[in-house]
């Protein structure tokens, strides 16, 4: 893919996220970096309750489990739904907590209805814009997709999908669906201001209506140097790649590792879920 071409203008997301470039993507510690700090502010926007209780969420277009990760490591349950088979088998080699699902966005949700406390999405709504096959229409395929999104939700519920609208149209045909099937809220625009720092997150809430949240860098400012965070994502990405090669089930992430992890995170001052039975259950994949 050559620089500043779009994903989806080079093949539909299921043949594009082939097994060679999900395991890239996965490795990719700029990729990492990226998608942990995005998944942080998609929780800070979604507001859940701080109660220290975990919450059941959706994860769309979850990809190879980066997105999940963040959600796990907060002290969530979650689920996610990907198009792309490579990617949810990079996923399940990863191990990662989520229950994982083969699904294809535009034909709806196959959830049953009121069953999450929210969702998320990471740079995947906007391949809904685009006809990627013969018979895909991209208005029919976003009201399917939001009206199961809604369904699925429990009312008072939010779902913030971060998006990389091509052009101000899509942005405007996606809030335009949402909106169409009942959801209230908009569009929040982290630092948009800055050509590289701009951030584009679709706020959805069901059965209220409240203000949209206050974006980031609205007087000109611009994001904290993330070089350390970086650093860290790029080690941690080692580790893994090492993990995988050695091909053995002690690699640490069993229910001793998850509650080591829970513990360090109460430590930091994170309101983390109280450990219970399911703590570092492994899950399974529904294909």
């Amino acid at each position: 893919m050559g620089k500043g071409e779009r994903p989806e203008h080079m093949a539909p997301p299921d043949i594009f996220y082939n097994e060679d470039e999900a395991r890239k993507y996965t490795t990719n510690s700029r990729m990492i970096s990226i998608q942990s700090t995005l998944t942080e502010r998609a929780l800070e926007l979604l507001a859940l309750p701080q109660d220290g209780l975990p919450r059941l969420l959706l994860d769309l277009g979850c990809g190879s489990g980066l997105s999940g990760e963040a959600l796990s490591e907060a002290g969530q349950v979650w689920v996610g739904l990907d198009i792309s088979a490579a990617m949810l088998d990079v996923a399940h080699e990863r191990e990662v907590e989520g229950d994982l699902v083969l699904s294809d966005l535009g034909h709806g949700l196959p959830l049953r209805p009121g069953s999450f406390d929210g969702a998320i999405s990471i740079s995947a709504v906007q391949w809904l814009c685009n006809a990627d096959r013969a018979g895909h229409d991209p208005r029919k395929r976003m009201k399917r997709f939001f009206e199961t999104l809604y369904m699925s939700l429990r009312r008072g519920a939010r779902a913030v999908l971060q998006i990389y609208p091509e052009n101000h149209k899509q942005a405007e045909m996606l809030v335009a669906a949402a909106m169409k099937v009942g959801f209230s809220g908009g569009l929040v625009v982290d630092y948009p201001h800055s050509t590289r720092a701009k951030k584009y997150f679709l706020v959805l809430m069901v059965g209220t209506s409240i203000a949209v949240p206050t974006a980031k860098g609205l007087d000109g400012s611009e994001p904290e140097d993330e070089e350390e965070a970086a650093e860290h994502v790029q080690m941690a990405g080692r580790d893994r790649k090492k993990r995988r090669r050695t091909g053995g089930k002690g690699d640490g992430k069993g229910r001793d590792w998850v509650l080591k992890k829970k513990e360090q995170m109460r430590k930091k001052g994170y309101d983390i879920a109280p450990d219970s039975k399911y703590t570092g259950r492994k899950r399974k994949r529904i294909v």
